[in-house]
């Protein structure tokens, strides 16, 4: 079997989100009658990629019943007891995934994206560790994550800086420094290997301007669902 082209980020526990997330995983959350995951899921189906990867931890089981077995899993509450951090779950993943792949939070709310073949093969082509798209700064993160030069190189140190979508293109060798697999059960975050990468030019990014939420509060959930 071939790797997938494309992961959603699941595992989470969604502090923010409580009381909320204490019987429902934060991805399963509806926005206008759709869990958030599923917006993912329905244009990575549009696009052509119905090879997913799912990574899991908090009521994991609830997000398999729901999506069934059209998607593998990465479950790392069964296996470690708990999340891995991002770049500690991607490593994880990774023998299920194909040297390049979409990445996506699933539980951000980006209805209008499109994870495109047409960007996926771009990005193959093109040498770079990762392909980030960066959002305007939102009020919750005023200060952004990343800058952008006119070329769209990504920057690790900008005045001006946006926002990371958590929606990006990785290659496997981003996560070089962690072990094949993660068997061990690694806790590992995404920004220091995204900045070492910056730092060697090795990062690319553009700017989204369509609709975007973070979906990290009861409040934003329900702003969504009362517009």
């Amino acid at each position: 079997m071939t790797g997938a082209q494309a992961m959603i980020l699941a595992a989470g526990r969604g502090e923010r989100m409580r009381p909320l997330t204490d019987n429902c995983p934060k991805p399963l959350l509806e926005v206008r009658g759709k869990p958030l995951m599923q917006y993912h899921v329905d244009s990575f189906g549009r696009n052509g990629f119905h090879d997913l990867v799912v990574n899991t931890a908090w009521l994991g089981h609830q997000i398999e019943n729901r999506f069934g077995p059209k998607i593998r899993y990465s479950h790392e509450g069964r296996d470690f007891g708990g999340a891995l951090e991002t770049a500690g779950g991607i490593a994880r993943a990774l023998p299920l995934l194909d040297d390049a792949f979409w990445l996506v939070g699933g539980d951000v709310y980006v209805p209008q994206f499109e994870f495109s073949r047409a960007a996926m093969d771009r990005f193959a082509g093109s040498g770079k560790l990762a392909h980030l798209f960066l959002v305007p700064n939102p009020p919750h993160n005023p200060k952004g994550d990343f800058g952008l030069l006119p070329d769209g190189v990504a920057l690790n140190h900008a005045e001006n800086k946006y926002t990371y979508s958590t929606m990006g293109l990785y290659r496997k060798a981003l996560f070089a420094s962690l072990p094949a697999g993660n068997p061990g059960g690694v806790k590992a975050p995404l920004a220091p290997l995204l900045r070492a990468a910056m730092d060697n030019g090795q990062v690319s990014a553009e700017i989204y301007t369509g609709p975007w939420t973070d979906v990290g509060t009861p409040e934003r959930l329900a702003q969504l669902n009362a517009s």
